[in-house]
């Protein structure tokens, strides 16, 4: 009996910081990527190469239609949580970072230092830095929310400007 290929749903859609690709799976968001199709093709192949095996990608609007609403709506300024099934890749350790950053409260931010506290690993500083940078769902995963122990804006795998736009958008100050 032959294994059916996996089906990665995607589509784009337009945002204030630029154009946004989203993808998902059968069991959940997978992606969020800063810029179109085209532009992240490659990476979403690598992607699927990696962690999914055997797959097809098709454009699906119907299938992001939810995500792409509550994206909208944070925006808009009218969302601070998003309601969303993961579809998450990576290590043990990554996805542990990830799930951390998830209690980051709308407009608050922390420190690599205290997440690295938070999981139980306080001195995996660094470590925390590469799992927040692989972050494979920007903003719902809001990595954007992470900044140096000194309270300066470090890295960010959109740019530091989008980052700034995002923190800005959540009503945090920057100094």
């Amino acid at each position: 009996m032959t294994q059916t290929a996996a089906i990665i749903y995607y589509d784009e859609m337009a945002s204030p910081i630029g154009p946004l690709l989203l993808a998902t799976t059968e069991r959940g968001l997978c992606t969020v990527e800063f810029g179109g199709y085209e532009e992240r093709r490659e990476k979403l192949e690598r992607f699927a190469d990696r962690w999914i095996g055997e797959h097809r990608i098709e454009r699906n609007e119907k299938a992001l239609s939810s995500i792409r609403e509550q994206l909208e709506q944070y925006f808009q300024g009218s969302r601070r949580n998003f309601e969303v099934e993961y579809d998450l890749y990576g290590t043990e350790f990554q996805k542990r970072v990830w799930h951390a950053l998830t209690g980051i409260s709308y407009g608050a931010t922390v420190s690599y230092k205290d997440i690295a506290q938070a999981i139980g690993s306080p001195k995996a500083v660094r470590a925390v830095g590469g799992a927040n940078n692989r972050n494979p769902i920007s903003i719902i995963i809001p990595c954007h929310r992470v900044i140096g122990a000194s309270g300066e804006m470090v890295g960010y795998g959109g740019g530091l400007d989008i980052k700034s736009a995002l923190l800005k958008l959540e009503g945090w100050a920057l100094s």
